[in-house]
């Protein structure tokens, strides 16, 4: 291996737009060239150290192509699609349910067939991808996401409002089966309202639930009705799709961060939020228990089967809310002190290095 090579790294597939597959391999390009290390894209040019596959691609030949040149190929596996199963066809519609399980099959034979390592973003993805596809011959470690901790930081201008208690939701899309995150989010508004009825004099103020992400018109015009008939102390605010760069202000006016998709991998929008010093309200599903401590937030049960998307326990939301509130900054200081311990991006970085270089794919 000659210098170059050394130096040079393969990821795979450049994607483009929007999304945590996007943010990441942002990050990652942005670290590596800082520490001296080209990337290029292309699997074709063989002229580099190892391939970092960013969850599937097309391409079994040029993998397998690179394993028999001995160049390690390292996969990042996220969860699998499954949301479109429990709509079904007829709901989710062919075209989508069709690539959905594509898209499940290229990732598994990549797992099974092709990768010499498997990094999965956390403990949750890895228990579910060995419990439904069994395990590998391949060698495997869990890598947290990670957020500049100078750039998503407590200190700003922003504010949380003193005039009423903002709860944010911050996705990329509420649409697509993941409605039912934003039905929920609406009845912890109604209900935290309700409950401020009860409360203190420091604690009865209006809720104000901001929602960051693409949500249909129809669904906006739904949920403002629900909210001016049942619950008149509840309002929706619609921030629409949020660029990247805003994300830390947004974070830092909030009370607190509802992350509203159930089964989620490892969320940026959560580690994002911690850096932030913004509690994490959340179900205790997917990776959310490993990702949020109790000084950080708080994790409560779903209530029932959230994989066959049964009613949760909104109830239990709402009282782990009100927790939040009431903690008050001990509750903002301990998320920014969860995200310095487990997600700061260097620490990431130098994961990845030393699986991709250090001899461990």
């Amino acid at each position: 291996m000659d210098a170059a090579q050394a130096r040079k790294i393969c990821i795979t597939p450049h994607v483009s737009g929007v999304g945590g597959m996007v943010t990441f391999r942002e990050k990652l390009v942005s670290g590596l060239s800082a520490r001296g290390y080209e990337v290029c894209c292309d699997l074709a040019e063989w002229n580099y150290r190892a391939v970092l596959v960013i969850g599937g691609t097309r391409h079994f030949w040029s993998l397998r192509r690179a394993r028999q040149l001995g160049i390690p190929v390292v996969q990042r596996l996220d969860g699998m699609n499954w949301l479109h199963r429990r709509r079904g066809i007829a709901r989710a519609g062919v075209r989508h349910y069709l690539r959905a399980e594509y898209g499940n099959l290229v990732l598994r034979l990549i797992r099974s067939r092709l990768a010499t390592h498997i990094i999965y973003q956390s403990k949750f993805v890895r228990d579910w991808w060995e419990r439904a596809c069994g395990p590998t011959p391949a060698s495997s470690s869990v890598i947290y996401n990670g957020v500049d901790l100078d750039q998503y930081t407590p200190l700003g201008a922003e504010q949380p409002p003193q005039d009423c208690w903002r709860v944010l939701v911050v996705e990329g899309s509420l649409m697509g089966g993941y409605e039912l995150g934003l039905q929920t989010a609406v009845q912890l508004a109604a209900q935290l309202a309700e409950q401020m009825r009860a409360s203190p004099a420091d604690l009865a103020r209006p809720v104000e639930l901001l929602v960051a992400g693409r949500v249909p018109v129809e669904l906006q015009q739904r949920w403002e009705q629900h909210l001016q008939q049942h619950a008149p102390r509840a309002r929706l605010v619609w921030a629409g799709l949020v660029a990247r760069q805003e994300i830390p202000a947004l974070d830092r006016s909030a009370h607190l961060l509802y992350s509203a998709d159930i089964n989620a991998a490892c969320p940026n929008s959560v580690i994002e939020a911690l850096a932030c010093g913004l509690p994490v309200l959340s179900f205790a599903t997917g990776a959310l228990p490993e990702m949020v401590t109790a000084d950080a937030g708080r994790i409560v049960p779903y209530g029932g089967d959230p994989w066959r998307l049964e009613p949760p326990n909104v109830n239990s939301l709402a009282r782990g809310a009100l927790e939040i509130l009431q903690a008050g900054e001990g509750l903002r200081r301990g998320a920014r002190q969860r995200a310095e311990q487990v997600f700061g991006l260097d620490r990431m970085i130098e994961a990845y290095l030393d699986v991709l270089v250090g001899g461990h794919a």
